[in-house]
């Protein structure tokens, strides 16, 4: 494994545990700031939609200078942000540094896919993803837990200026370990947009947008779920969120290995389980076993589609796939913000911390039907670029 992914991981380590520490302290935060908890649930959405204007707004930013040098600036905008979160006095501006943490996230991801998927032959550049991303599951492990602990214990502010420490540390081992990869000769901002013309291209972040969305309708909601309706300690949730991210670990792990084999089979099967098993969290969550047993399934289901629906991405983007990979970045982040506001909505009008389950099996099921339609249009008609004497590689 070449150290710059490492490097990579590291820094998806800091970003996946800010992003998800939030769920294990929304009742903290509301509290603390005397907001309802599906208000205090526009931390989780506003972070989402920073990663989805961030993601193409950073990248365009950076398509004049190297990749490295990119990845080390939006490290440190990371660091920024979450100190801003630590010191916000009042709602509105702990809202407004997660904002400006989240403008990292979607470039540092979808730069970092091009640059992993770079490193490695081509039939290893889903599993090069996925060990990128595996700095983010092993932080839903290790990170979140652990700052979900932290801020139960000695209060939430603690946990982000552990956080931004955590970014420190990958914005060093970027500068230490990702080699210096100039940007590609030719590369212009209009090459990049030619990608966003293809069906497929806007189909995948589609399926990026339903699919992994019906897992934060869940897990969005996790701490009043579980300590409300299965009946979990306050104290619980913290392990309950590490199994969540060894089912994250696991995913992603087998679904780097299968998409580099048999893509679109990998997501019928991701998708359409994540859709079972999400409508069973509404029946699961009144018994704790079967609520525990859930949560990881949802974890191991919802990311492994990740590194297939970001390799099904750059490999349709043909020739300009880092704005794509960006975007398709904050394409999963949509999904977020749109589950979790879903899921707020449902609870405020009274159907019950159950309710996003729901709304989340239902966000699954259209990511699958998108995924049958893709492939068919795929069969019917060759990707640009693609010669018809080649049979598609990984997509089938």
């Amino acid at each position: 494994m070449p150290l710059a992914l490492l490097a990579l991981a590291i820094g998806a380590f800091g970003i996946g545990t800010t992003e998800f520490v939030i769920m294990g302290l929304l009742p903290e935060i509301a509290a603390d700031y005397g907001v309802s908890i599906p208000t205090a649930g526009l931390l989780v959405t506003g972070y989402a939609l920073g990663v989805v204007i961030g993601a193409p707004l950073m990248t365009v930013l950076g398509n004049r200078i190297s990749r490295k040098t990119m990845l080390i600036l939006l490290m440190g905008l990371f660091v920024v942000g979450n100190l801003f979160s630590e010191l916000a006095p009042s709602f509105p501006l702990m809202l407004t540094g997660r904002i400006v943490t989240s403008l990292a996230h979607g470039a540092f991801f979808g730069i970092g896919s091009v640059v992993a998927a770079d490193l490695v032959a081509p039939d290893k550049k889903a599993g090069a993803i996925a060990t990128m991303f595996t700095g983010l599951t092993i932080a839903n492990i290790v990170g979140v837990p652990l700052g979900t602990f932290i801020g139960q214990a000695v209060g939430w502010r603690t946990t982000f200026a552990v956080v931004a420490a955590l970014g420190v540390v990958g914005l060093l081992g970027i500068v230490r370990l990702v080699p210096a990869m100039p940007r590609p000769e030719g590369a212009r901002l209009r090459g990049e947009l030619t990608a966003f013309r293809n069906p497929q291209v806007l189909l995948a972040m589609a399926m990026t947008v339903l699919g992994f969305g019906g897992v934060f309708a869940a897990i969005t909601y996790i701490a009043p779920l579980m300590t409300r309706v299965a009946g979990y300690s306050d104290g619980a949730v913290t392990w309950l969120l590490v199994l969540f991210g060894v089912g994250m670990f696991l995913g992603n792990l087998l679904g780097g290995r299968y998409a580099d084999r048999k893509l679109m089979p990998m997501l019928y099967t991701t998708l359409g389980g994540l859709s079972v098993v999400l409508a069973l969290f509404t029946v699961f969550a009144h018994n704790k076993i079967l609520a525990a047993i859930a949560i990881l399934l949802v974890g191991a289901l919802g990311f492994a589609t990740v590194p297939p629906l970001q390799k099904r991405v750059l490999d349709q983007a043909h020739g300009a796939p880092t704005l794509a990979s960006a975007v398709n970045i904050g394409a999963f982040n949509l999904g977020n913000a749109l589950a979790a506001w879903l899921g707020g909505l449902v609870i405020a009008a009274g159907l019950g911390y159950t309710a996003p389950n729901w709304v989340g099996a239902v966000l699954a099921a259209a990511a699958l039907v998108l995924a049958v339609w893709s492939a068919a249009l795929e069969r019917r008609t060759p990707a640009p670029g693609t010669a018809a004497a080649v049979p598609a590689p990984v997509h089938h």
